[in-house]
């Protein structure tokens, strides 16, 4: 337990003060839900929820977190996108930064549809996992970070719970072979390099269930 308070104090110190950030800048929500319903709704939904597996929800996720992931999915001042995906590079290479922001926070203003965990044979190694990690590997707990409810904590880590556990197995797989970097102090990297199929499976059936 210690260990992981430490963990979830030092990452909170070293990531950036979105949420402050976003207190002192006006949202246009008009402008937001536009975007929402014209470039969002394919894959998210209009409101956020999004019907496929493949695809986040992101109704009810924390603001500062989508803030986080729309600009790192930008390329800016010919620099590479810090989270390289094609299909999402184009979706925010017109939006401005006012125009992120106001997405993040009308998205996290939308009731959430959760996702069900369907595989039940998974969820008490999911739940071991969540609450206590794998002390013999070095994992802590998810809830550490992620919250005993997967509810995250403000700005520094996004909310799980309910979450299609496709994608989220999908990115922690992605965290594993590093082919997403932009971990603060490449702590899911870190973990994730630690966590086998199985397990990342469990995790994120459990979490799919959580509420």
């Amino acid at each position: 337990m210690i260990r992981t308070t430490a963990l979830a104090v030092l990452l909170a110190a070293s990531y950036p003060a979105i949420a402050n950030e976003q207190a002192n800048t006006p949202v246009d929500l008009a402008k937001a839900k536009e975007i929402a319903e014209s470039v969002c709704v394919g894959c998210h939904g209009a409101d956020g929820n999004s019907q496929v597996a493949a695809n986040p929800i992101l109704a009810g996720q924390i603001p500062g977190y989508l803030y986080k992931q729309l600009g790192d999915f930008k390329s800016t001042d010919g620099k590479p996108a810090m989270r390289n995906n094609p299909i999402m590079g184009g979706m925010v290479a017109t939006l401005s930064d006012g125009d992120m922001k106001s997405l993040a926070v009308y998205f996290s203003q939308q009731k959430m549809k959760p996702s069900l965990a369907k595989e039940e044979k998974l969820l008490a190694e999911g739940k071991t996992l969540w609450r206590q990690g794998d002390f013999a590997k070095g994992v802590p707990a998810c809830a550490g970070c992620h919250g005993p409810a997967g509810a995250g904590l403000p700005a520094q880590y996004p909310r799980l719970a309910g979450q299609y556990a496709d994608y989220t197995a999908a990115q922690l797989k992605s965290f594993r072979s590093e082919e997403r970097v932009n971990d603060s102090e490449r702590v899911m990297r870190m973990i994730a390099g630690k966590l086998s199929d199985h397990q990342i499976a469990a995790v994120a059936e459990y979490a799919a269930g959580l509420r």
